[in-house]
């Protein structure tokens, strides 16, 4: 009877030390989230991976947590319902206004530089170009999701400089918000639009699953530099899970060297960075009148 008890107490011991040292100690899970910017099964596969990471390295349980849309990251980031999220610059942006105190923590390697593809159905004739291609006008024209970076806000901007005081509205003959990348890949590759913005890492994405189909859909321009997507984290994390975790989750995303949790991101690695990097898009939306 002894050495059954023994058996007994010492599996739980080993089960409580497997669980590891925050789940002995009570932690709630680190959740997570992030923008619904292209089909959700990359998602689910691209998150599933990052949990599972995050989990070994700062050993606290991680979980994430899908959106529906854009501003829902935003609303679950300022709720508290998430601690972290992978957000766009724009989005982001909007979540740090929101919840004084989170901060922008790391980004991808391509995300200081981050560009948008203008691309056109292959019915419109419309051919690549350095310059803004001012031909797209009284075209059909899709976004993709309203508070999109790459998507709609930076397109946005590069339509009104291309056509001094005039909305997207009234260089087009039909508007409309697709609501990620993918989509927008897929209406103006079936002829739904003739033309498009898209998330350039999105459409490398997708080129190389095969879901392009260059004969219908091509690229006709690239746009100037912007930064885009970051991980922010909310101030009260540290007081959840000790002091300076903040800086160990920093450490572990930029960390990331496994090339299957980087290539669904279209990432060749993470750097750290700072809210100070996103002001160009600060004044970007005060200028196109989306961001108050």
């Amino acid at each position: 009877m002894i050495r059954r008890r023994l058996g007994r107490l010492a599996l739980g011991v080993l089960a409580a030390l497997a669980a590891g040292p925050a789940r002995a100690q009570g932690k709630p899970p680190l959740v997570f989230t992030g923008i619904p910017d292209q089909d959700e099964s990359r998602l689910v596969e691209r998150f599933g991976k990052v949990a599972r990471y995050l989990e070994d390295k700062l050993g606290v349980p991680v979980r994430y947590v899908p959106v529906k849309s854009y501003p829902a990251a935003v609303t679950a980031f300022t709720n508290g319902q998430v601690q972290l999220a992978w957000f766009g610059g724009f989005t982001g942006v909007q979540a740090r206004r929101a919840v004084p105190g989170s901060h922008a923590i790391a980004q991808g390697a391509e995300d200081a530089a981050f560009k948008t593809y203008v691309i056109a159905n292959s019915a419109t004739g419309l051919k690549p170009g350095k310059d803004f291609p001012k031909t797209v006008a009284g075209q059909t024209f899709t976004f993709g999701a309203r508070a999109s970076t790459s998507g709609r806000l930076m397109p946005e901007y590069f339509i009104r400089q291309a056509f001094p005081g005039r909305t997207p509205e009234q260089v087009f003959a039909r508007v409309g918000f697709s609501g990620d990348h993918t989509r927008t890949i897929q209406l103006v590759q079936s002829g739904a639009y003739a033309v498009g913005a898209v998330d350039y890492s999105v459409w490398d994405l997708d080129t190389k699953a095969g879901k392009v189909d260059p004969k219908a859909v091509s690229v006709i321009w690239e746009s100037p530099p912007f930064p885009d997507y970051q991980w922010t984290v909310r101030a009260d994390v540290d007081k959840t899970y000790g002091a300076g975790f903040t800086d160990r989750l920093r450490d572990a995303l930029v960390g990331i060297a496994d090339p299957a949790i980087l290539e669904p991101f279209g990432r060749t690695r993470f750097i750290p960075v700072t809210d100070a990097a996103y002001e160009p898009l600060v004044e970007v939306g005060r200028a196109t009148g989306l961001l108050d």
